[in-house]
């Protein structure tokens, strides 16, 4: 649960984010306002402006406002985020996002592919507008490494076979890069030095490794205890550690039987619902935690040379948010 500390800061910021984030889609052209207001607007967590915010006060920056202030370059990144949400919405052919219609199904697909084009070349113009090679190098390089996760997962659909060394490759593009962007763009703007431009990437990247493992943990965790459906990996052909560490618990024969449903997508929802309940009984779940928190003390220890102020106190909370989240 998150603590007081960043409740209070989330609150403080979010009503300037999301007003950042209406401008900005007013910038968009206007046949692909309503599809991109559709997703950006269904809410979110708004972690990565929050964290590019943070990063750039660490670092003694105020507000500004120089070329749209701090509020505007935040967003960006949660422009892009939005955009591949669209498009991977479109690829899975998924119903809802966020517990409302997906993009396409309330538009089409056109529309919602061409809409999350608009977001991502209307963020890229705003981060060019603050002067910087570096932001919209970092900018550039997150577009191209979120694309390749994006790519690396989608070949790896139904892999029962699937090296770890694969998982991480994609998890570290398609969450981690994107979160390690944040917080270097908001060191950029605040004028931080190499080495602690470095220092916020690292803990950004560790911090985005396991919140996605978190993450994967929850998508089998009991669906009454965080109020959502589960076991959407397994349904997905997404084979995530607590699913291969379950499989490779069972014998020889039970694993050939599960190997030939996951290729095929051939589990039915009693048989989803039972191979998570089991997953939760192994403890696999926990397991996965585990598996995080070694990126979490990486984040720590990329912490503890930089400056020592609130912000500083804020993204070691949100450190013990992404541990023990419950949705």
């Amino acid at each position: 649960m998150a603590s007081l500390l960043l409740k209070a800061r989330m609150a403080l910021e979010l009503p300037a984010i999301n007003r950042a984030l209406d401008t900005l889609i007013q910038e968009l052209p206007a046949p692909s306002r309503p599809a991109a207001m559709h997703t950006v607007r269904a809410g979110g967590k708004r972690l990565r402006p929050l964290l590019t915010i943070l990063c750039a006060r660490l670092f003694g920056a105020k507000d500004g406002s120089d070329r749209g202030g701090l509020h505007r370059l935040a967003c960006t990144l949660e422009m892009l985020h939005a955009a591949t949400l669209m498009h991977d919405d479109v690829i899975d052919n998924a119903d809802t996002r966020r517990g409302m219609p997906a993009c396409h199904k309330v538009f089409d697909n056109t529309t919602a592919i061409l809409a999350g084009d608009a977001l991502l070349s209307t963020a890229n113009a705003c981060v060019a507008e603050y002067g910087s090679t570096r932001l919209c190098h970092v900018f550039a390089k997150a577009t191209a490494e979120t694309t390749a996760g994006e790519i690396l997962e989608l070949n790896a659909l139904r892999n029962p076979n699937l090296a770890a060394d694969e998982y991480t490759a994609i998890i570290r593009g398609k969450t981690a890069r994107l979160i390690r962007a944040a917080c270097e763009m908001g060191a950029i703007y605040a004028g931080a030095d190499d080495a602690q431009v470095e220092a916020i990437a690292v803990y950004g990247e560790s911090m985005g490794m396991a919140f996605q493992m978190v993450d994967d943990a929850l998508d089998v965790a009991d669906a009454e205890t965080i109020g959502k459906p589960t076991g959407g990996d397994l349904r997905e052909g997404k084979l995530t550690p607590p699913l291969l560490l379950y499989r490779n618990s069972l014998s020889p024969d039970e694993q050939t039987a599960f190997n030939r449903k996951f290729a095929g997508g051939a589990f039915s929802e009693e048989e989803v619902s039972a191979i998570c309940s089991a997953i939760r009984g192994l403890g696999f779940d926990k397991t996965v935690r585990g598996m995080a928190d070694g990126y979490l003390d990486t984040a720590r220890h990329s912490l503890s040379a930089l400056p020592d102020n609130s912000e500083r106190d804020i993204l070691q909370e949100i450190l013990t948010y992404v541990r023990d989240r419950k949705k």
